[in-house]
């Protein structure tokens, strides 16, 4: 993970914590009104207050709505359930907001109606002011196990669909990526193109200053590509030293184009070593598909490392490109098929 996808979730924990410690006050009655604020101000607790039910469903759809309600059951506009119904049946958000129901309604019956309606928990007026702070830290606990439970199933989904060393799509994960680019392709009727980048010479990287060296070059040439790429486009490890790119909407020069400006980066970037700046060149194979044309995605990505084989063959640092100009599956390069090609590569 970048040092910026750090320090943004370092700003995302900050925003929760501080929302954690607001509350939506929504109560009609005056005194009670009065008595919340106060009440939760002493205890440290940051307040926003509105006097009926319209109000209060405005002011927790807001963007940075506290995520601690107090709603009184019995207000103008929306009761306290309606309210909380409506509040439920918003989207999901990952932004889960902790109601309490406070009215003198203190049957069974009303408590369940409650709690069925989305409330999280229920207290009667006159309420024990202890109890309700106690209720609300209880509250606050409830959320900050849910960020930290949202927060570990980022992560989680993060390292199941990026590569550790480098940051970009994993295999299985572009690949996705790379048939829902090539239906898009189909539905829009625009052009695809398939960027196979490979590192040159790179054993002699990793033989001649140490793997913990090479690793370090491709990372820094993942986190440039990173950069380097269009933000609508795809770009992933395909392993070891090679790299994929998946271009929506480029015409053949602009397919070739864009692989040498990404070409001519790659190659301006130099990593320290314990003796020496450390360069690479990098070599470049596209597949490219017009409008319309019907295309698989494994033969799409056969194609690209077919061209890759072709700019190594033809002296490495530079750019080769393949059209995908026959029905799916049934590429020739020559005398050369599909089958030929994949075990030459």
């Amino acid at each position: 993970m970048t040092e910026h996808d750090e320090i943004q979730k370092a700003l995302l924990r900050k925003s929760e914590a501080r929302t954690a410690g607001r509350v939506l006050i929504a109560e009609d009655d005056g005194v009670y009104r009065h008595v919340l604020q106060s009440l939760l101000q002493r205890a440290s607790f940051e307040t926003i207050v509105v006097s009926d039910g319209a109000e209060a469903l405005q002011a927790a759809r807001m963007p940075d709505a506290p995520r601690l309600l107090i709603l009184d059951w019995v207000m103008p506009g929306f009761y306290g359930p309606e309210l909380c119904r409506q509040l439920r049946h918003c989207p999901p958000s990952e932004r889960y907001q902790y109601i309490l129901l406070l009215t003198s309604k203190d049957s069974k019956t009303d408590t369940v109606e409650g709690l069925e309606a989305g409330a999280d928990d229920y207290l009667t007026k006159p309420f024990n002011p202890q109890e309700l702070l106690a209720r609300l830290r209880a509250g606050t606990r409830i959320l900050e196990l849910q960020d930290r439970l949202l927060e570990t199933q980022k992560e989680l989904e993060y390292q199941a669909t990026h590569d550790p060393l480098t940051g970009l799509w994993n295999r299985l994960a572009w690949k996705k990526l790379l048939a829902s680019e090539l239906q898009r392709a189909r539905r829009n009727r625009t052009s695809l193109s398939v960027l196979m980048i490979d590192v040159d010479h790179f054993k002699l990287v990793n033989d001649t200053y140490g793997h913990s060296i090479g690793d370090a070059v491709l990372r820094e040439l993942g986190q440039s590509l990173h950069s380097l790429v269009r933000a609508y486009d795809v770009a992933g490890r395909y392993g070891g030293e090679e790299f994929i790119i998946v271009a929506q909407q480029l015409s053949e020069a602009g397919a070739c184009e864009y692989a040498n400006r990404i070409r001519n980066a790659l190659a301006g970037i130099t990593v320290a070593g314990q003796r020496a700046l450390i360069s690479v060149t990098v070599s470049v194979g596209i597949a490219h598909a017009e409008p319309n044309r019907p295309c698989v995605p494994d033969a799409f990505v056969l194609v690209a490392d077919h061209a890759l084989y072709a700019a190594k063959a033809q002296g490495r640092d530079r750019v080769v490109l393949e059209k995908m100009s026959q029905p799916a599956g049934m590429y020739r390069f020559g005398t050369t098929d599909l089958a030929e090609v994949a075990d030459a590569i």
